[in-house]
């Protein structure tokens, strides 16, 4: 079986294609077999105001198209472009490797495994300001 799995805890709530689906009361799997189904966690969104950062920014741009609120063609170059300038400042090769599975995924339609790319350089960017900010 090839597709994304995800695991659901009870409860949980997550979107495909646009319907908010909500897990029972007991943990689950979904198998998603569609090719470039759009899903998003609910509990991975970022709420608008939360988008403060340039990675959460580009982030928040990557889960308007998985909720189906911006059309992919018409933000790939954006996109493309905003992950560019995130590799001006994430040096470290952890980051790049991140960035190039972003880029790749982004390139391939791929918006989840984009997204989930770019959530991985949240804990480096929190330090990164942290350490502007002293």
């Amino acid at each position: 079986m090839t597709g994304l799995v995800l695991k659901l805890g009870p409860k949980e709530r997550v979107l495909v294609n646009g319907a908010v689906v909500e897990n029972g009361d007991r943990r689950s799997r979904l198998s998603i077999l569609t090719p470039n189904a759009n899903i998003l966690r609910l509990k991975d969104a970022i709420h608008p105001d939360a988008a403060t950062t340039p990675v959460r920014r580009v982030c928040y741009a990557v889960q308007l198209v998985l909720s189906g609120d911006s059309n992919a063609a018409d933000t790939r170059l954006s996109l493309m472009r905003r992950i560019e300038e995130l590799s001006q400042v994430f040096l470290d090769s952890e980051s790049r490797t991140w960035l190039t599975r972003a880029t790749e995924a982004l390139l391939e339609d791929h918006h989840y495994q984009c997204l989930k790319a770019l959530r991985m350089l949240l804990p480096r960017e929190k330090q990164l300001l942290a350490r502007g900010a002293a």
